[in-house]
């Protein structure tokens, strides 16, 4: 992706949507990072944005100018309800889209994040919309996420990871956090876990040990930072 000053005398067009972008994909990070801890930092997005923390700090000046966020220096970054409407409806796009690239264009759950990530940027609200009537107007992603509704709900699931729960208890796959991760979502598929899989945690090793789980009765070994990707529902 070209870089917005490297750019031509000319190329203002492609300037305002590597602008839009820009934004979009700041606005969608900090929504991200503010389920953990809020005000968020500037050192934290700039590391998950993997930039400077300067040029963080710069895009976030501007996204305060916009009314996008609330910005103070030694203190960090909120997103205002202008903010969070518009990450939310990014968010949607995404993971609208990778439902539907799996779902219609026969991708697989590993190589979709990758696709929405640019799809998610240019499709049009009426583009949406048949998506999502397409897919019957699902709550949940590929990977368990829960899909923003239009009108900005969010589905809430009570989960837990796969690695706190006691041994001799039988969960769910509700969701697998790092969708990015197209590496372990393969390995994850391969070892058949994947949302909505029932898994019967049989044994714990100490120590962050790795896992003895069983899926349709067959044992399988996971590690404990894998284990702790994945979030589950307890089956009653």
């Amino acid at each position: 992706m070209p870089k917005i000053d490297a750019l031509e005398t000319g190329s203002s067009r492609q300037r305002d949507n590597l602008n839009h972008q820009a934004i979009e994909d700041y606005l969608k990070t900090i929504y991200a990072l503010a389920q953990e801890e809020s005000p968020v930092s500037t050192s934290r997005i700039a590391e998950a944005r993997d930039v400077k923390p300067a040029s963080a700090t710069s895009m976030i000046q501007r996204l305060d100018k916009l009314n996008l966020v609330k910005y103070a220096k030694h203190y960090g970054v909120t997103l205002t309800s202008s903010g969070t409407k518009l990450a939310l409806e990014v968010i949607r796009h995404h993971r609208l889209l990778e439902l539907y690239l799996m779902e219609a264009l026969g991708f697989s759950w590993d190589e979709v994040h990758e696709q929405a990530d640019v799809l998610e940027h240019v499709i049009s609200e009426k583009l949406e919309e048949r998506i999502a009537a397409a897919l019957n107007h699902p709550e949940f992603d590929p990977h368990g996420d829960p899909i923003p509704q239009k009108d900005g709900t969010i589905p809430a699931v009570e989960t837990q990871p796969l690695s706190t729960i006691p041994v001799k208890t039988a969960v769910r796959i509700a969701r697998v956090v790092d969708d990015s991760n197209s590496e372990m979502l393969r390995y994850l598929a391969e070892l058949g876990l994947m949302p909505g899989t029932a898994v019967f945690v049989m044994r714990a090793e100490p120590f962050d040990g790795p896992l003895t789980v069983e899926i349709d009765g067959e044992q399988k070994i996971i590690g404990f930072n894998v284990a702790t990707s994945i979030l589950v529902e307890v089956i009653e």
